[in-house]
């Protein structure tokens, strides 16, 4: 639950806040704008289980901090994707909040001061074809990890070497995942591979990962949706977050 929520349902109990004022404030509870270039979902988390994701990309280091800021007054917890250095250190200088930069992935993940973690609950394997993947499956490992998922990771492991493949799959199983997201480029086998091998979820991540003719992740994207793998499904190229994301949410669904 949105901890201002919480906060606001207790005055009530206590006394501290009367009925119709706490209705005025329920309102407000939708969004927040932020000056005239940004109007907040500030309840998204509390609904959809999933933290806020700030897209870093064509936003100014002002309006990724006031945005940020303000979210941290709804959220103990923010992340930012596409995130430039110079934006990561303008955030580190400008958030009420410890901010901890994964340059591989280009996350930023924002806390408040003192927050835990989220209790850890349910897993989720990650694999990415190529290290040249491995940035955008970085994106899916830093949402399960903010929603309370362990990771189980392992990257380099596509198909031009499946023999690679074998010990990271005897890994997850072992842990139990509950779903398995797969990165891959070029001709974006992976994921069918590991969908026919595999008795859990599987969610393809195709990135723009390759070069000549579908080069910018088409082939990888159309070579997912056409696979003849069950239990396969596909997000859109280099949707990090969106993979992510789904595989969390099933993994905490699976062991409620």
């Amino acid at each position: 639950m949105d901890h201002s929520l919480e906060e606001l349902l207790a005055d009530v109990a206590a006394g501290r806040l009367a009925a119709s004022a706490a209705v005025d404030r329920l309102k407000r509870f939708g969004y927040s704008a932020v000056g005239d270039y940004a109007r907040l979902d500030i309840s998204r988390a509390a609904r959809k289980g999933v933290p806020e994701v700030v897209f870093a990309e064509g936003k100014s280091a002002e309006q990724l901090i006031g945005i940020v800021t303000r979210f941290l007054d709804h959220s103990p917890l923010v992340l930012c994707s596409r995130v430039s250095p110079e934006q990561a250190e303008a955030l580190a200088g400008g958030v009420p909040g410890t901010v901890d930069h994964d340059e591989r992935s280009s996350v930023v993940v924002v806390r408040r001061e003192d927050e835990p973690p989220m209790p850890e609950r349910g897993v989720v394997g990650v694999l990415a074809a190529g290290t040249s993947d491995v940035g955008v499956a970085g994106e899916a490992v830093a949402i399960c990890r903010a929603m309370g998922v362990a990771v189980v990771s392992a990257f380099d492991v596509g198909v031009a070497g499946l023999h690679r493949l074998a010990t990271p799959l005897d890994e997850m199983r072992a842990a139990g995942v509950a779903a398995i997201v797969v990165a891959a480029g070029m001709e974006g086998a992976l994921p069918s591979v590991v969908a026919g091998l595999v008795d859990v979820p599987v969610i393809g991540l195709p990135t723009s990962t390759g070069y000549g003719l579908g080069g910018r992740g088409e082939a990888a994207l159309l070579g997912m949706l056409q696979s003849c793998s069950p239990g396969l499904v596909v997000v859109n190229i280099d949707n990090g977050v969106g993979a992510g994301a789904t595989a969390a949410l099933i993994a905490r669904r699976a062991t409620s």
